[in-house]
C-alpha cells in the first residue's frame, strides 16, 4: 500500500479533524427527556389539583347562588329573571365581573354565580 502526501502552499491536511457523529446513550435519552417532561407534567399537576374547583362565596361565608344557564338562553335575558328593574347592561357587567367571564357569552348547562344583592330574587 502505498502513501501520497500532498503538500501545497497553505494546504495542511494533519490538522483536519475526523469528523464524528453525534451518539447519544441511552442514558442521555432518559435525561432529556426528563428535562423536557418535568416542567410539563408539573403544569398538568397544578391543572389538575386547581382545575375548576373554585366556589364563590359570599361576603358573609355563605355560598353563592348559582345558576344554570339553559338552551337559548343569554346574559340578557338572565339579567331580566334576577333584576327586573335595573338596566340588564348593569347586571351584565357585574355578572360579568362576579364570574370573571372573559365575554358576556354563555352556554346552555354554565353555571353562573349570582352576585349578593340579586341572590334572593334569582329564579
Amino acid at each position: 500500500m502505498s502513501t501520497i502526501a500532498i503538500n501545497g502552499p497553505g494546504i495542511d491536511f494533519r490538522s483536519a479533524a475526523p469528523a464524528h457523529r453525534l451518539r447519544i446513550t441511552a442514558r442521555g435519552r432518559a435525561v432529556l427527556l426528563a428535562i423536557v417532561a418535568a416542567p410539563l407534567s408539573a403544569v398538568l399537576l397544578v391543572l389538575a389539583l386547581n382545575g375548576g374547583g373554585a366556589t364563590a362565596t359570599l361576603e358573609a361565608g355563605a355560598p353563592a347562588q348559582v345558576v344554570m344557564v339553559q338552551p337559548g338562553q343569554s346574559l340578557w335575558s338572565l339579567a331580566e329573571q334576577i333584576a327586573p328593574s335595573a338596566d340588564p347592561r348593569d347586571v351584565i357587567l357585574e355578572l360579568v365581573a362576579f364570574n370573571r367571564l372573559e365575554s358576556s357569552d354563555v352556554w346552555a348547562g354554565q353555571q353562573i354565580s349570582i352576585p349578593q344583592q340579586y341572590a334572593t330574587t334569582a329564579p
